[in-house]
Formats: structure tokens, C-alpha cells, sequence
């Protein structure tokens, strides 16, 4: 036997099964069964899971041979491990629940590549931040200040242990992302369409023509009766030929969504 034989860390294992939507990070081997997993020493339960591929974030709940526990939990061989997604209808309240409460008010902040989604979001009139250089340290610092919940295609900005509030998108099109979001994140009652800008994420007010008028071709405001301005960037909407277009969306991310409400948008 040779002094590093002697000197090495022992093998643990601990037993795992992952539930519901979890099973989204795993390998398809992993889904829906128990498996176990090796370790060395004694790592937090939050290690152990996210070395596995999975989240804190996206974890409500964590039950150790029968009994829930937080995440700082040390582990040390021999255990049956249950992780729980975040539970909507079921009242967990008696047991350690590892999710922070939810923000008073829903706001993002999203990854570069979803500048897309940015403007789906503001469309339901969602505060939503994003620009096309931020880097991941600058969208944990954003949504860490101004208390918004990160959107990402990257799961790793999401194990980061300052992170609190993200979601991870499973779908990579835009126009099934926005619906993704808004079930998962039960966003239907929130839904405020038309009351933002698309480009610049400000408020939309009612302008009069007058105050919009060097702003749009003629034949515009002599066709339309109703406009909104950016409060921000002061750009001007109108109920154009995207609007039909717009509202159909809507209706698919949120099918009992007021149209208009707080004030329709359209083409610009």
C-alpha cells in the first residue's frame, strides 16, 4: 500500500431521487429513479445536489432519510436524499421550506440571448432589464440591487450561492419561452399587456396627437385616433397592423389577459 493509498479520502455515497421538473437537469438515466451518487468528506446537501447538475434555485424542498432540512445539511454516507421542486398547491409550511418568499413586486433581469423574450415580457407589461453585453457577474449584481428574478439558458449563473430568485428556460424559442415563464412562474394574474415599451422597458402613457406628431408620418395620425408615448424614450404606439398580431400572443402566454389594458401598443 502505497502513502497515498493510505492517505486518501474514503468513497461515500448517498442515495438521490429528484422530482417533477428537476429531472430536467439530469442525464436521461437519472430521471425519475433513484440512483446514488459518490462523494468525498462531508459536503452540504446544496453541494452535493448542484454537483449533480441541479440548481438551488430551482429547489423548494429537501428530505434526508425522511426528515426536510436545509440546504447547509452535511452529508455522510449512507442516507436516501428526496429534492422537491417549488410546490404550488401544496402546503409545505410544516416542513424546512429552502426557497425564499417571493419578490413583492415580479421583475427580471435576462441573459444576452434573450432579447427577444425581453420584449414578450414587456409586452405582458412586465419590468424586464436586459441589454446584449451584460456578462453573468453583471446580471447577478442587477438582479441581486433591484431585486429581479434572473431568466437564463444558463444553468450555471443559477448554482451561483448569491443567486436567489432564477428560472431556468427549457424551451430555446421565443414564442414558447414567453408561455414557459408565465405557467411556471404563475404569472397569468400579473399579466398587464400593452403598458410598457418594447424597446426600452419605460411606461406608456396616452399622448394626444399634437404631442406625438413629429414623431409619426402623417398618414398615420390622420388614420388613428388613440396613441401612447414611452414615458422614457418617448417612443410612440399605435393600434397598427401588428397589433392583431401582438394580441394573439398575448392571448397564447395569457388567454384571460384584458387587451389593452393600461393602454394599447402597436406597431412604431
Amino acid at each position: 500500500m502505497t502513502d497515498d493509498d493510505r492517505h486518501a479520502r474514503p468513497q461515500r455515497r448517498a442515495s438521490f431521487r429528484f422530482y417533477a421538473e428537476l429531472n430536467d437537469f439530469l442525464p436521461e438515466s437519472r430521471r425519475q429513479v433513484r440512483f446514488d451518487h459518490s462523494f468525498t468528506g462531508t459536503p452540504a446537501v446544496r453541494d452535493a445536489i448542484q454537483a449533480l447538475g441541479v440548481p438551488h434555485t430551482a429547489i423548494d424542498l429537501v428530505v434526508v432519510d425522511g426528515r426536510s432540512v436545509d440546504f447547509s445539511h452535511r452529508l455522510r454516507g449512507g442516507e436516501r436524499v428526496a429534492v422537491y421542486p417549488v410546490f404550488e398547491r401544496l402546503d409545505i409550511s410544516p416542513v424546512v421550506r429552502l426557497r425564499p418568499a417571493p419578490l413583492r413586486r415580479t421583475r427580471f433581469v435576462l441573459g444576452a440571448s434573450l432579447g427577444k423574450l425581453a420584449r414578450y415580457l414587456r409586452m405582458l407589461g412586465f419590468d424586464t432589464t436586459w441589454e446584449r453585453d451584460l456578462d453573468d457577474e453583471e446580471i447577478v449584481e442587477i438582479a441581486l440591487d433591484e431585486r429581479r428574478i434572473i431568466l437564463t439558458r444558463d444553468v450555471g449563473i443559477l448554482k451561483q450561492g448569491r443567486v436567489t430568485h432564477g428560472y431556468w428556460l427549457r424551451n430555446t424559442r421565443p414564442e414558447r419561452q414567453l408561455p414557459e415563464v408565465v405557467r411556471a412562474l404563475q404569472l397569468e394574474r400579473q399579466a398587464r399587456p400593452f403598458t410598457r415599451c418594447l424597446d426600452c422597458n419605460g411606461l406608456l402613457e396616452p399622448a394626444a396627437r399634437e404631442a406625438i406628431a413629429d414623431r409619426v408620418e402623417k398618414a398615420i395620425l390622420a388614420r388613428f385616433d388613440r396613441f401612447w408615448h414611452c414615458l422614457d424614450c418617448g417612443k410612440a404606439y399605435w393600434r397598427g397592423s401588428h397589433y392583431r398580431r401582438m394580441l394573439q400572443r398575448v392571448r397564447r402566454a395569457v388567454p384571460d389577459a384584458a387587451p389593452g389594458a393600461g393602454g394599447e401598443s402597436a406597431d412604431a
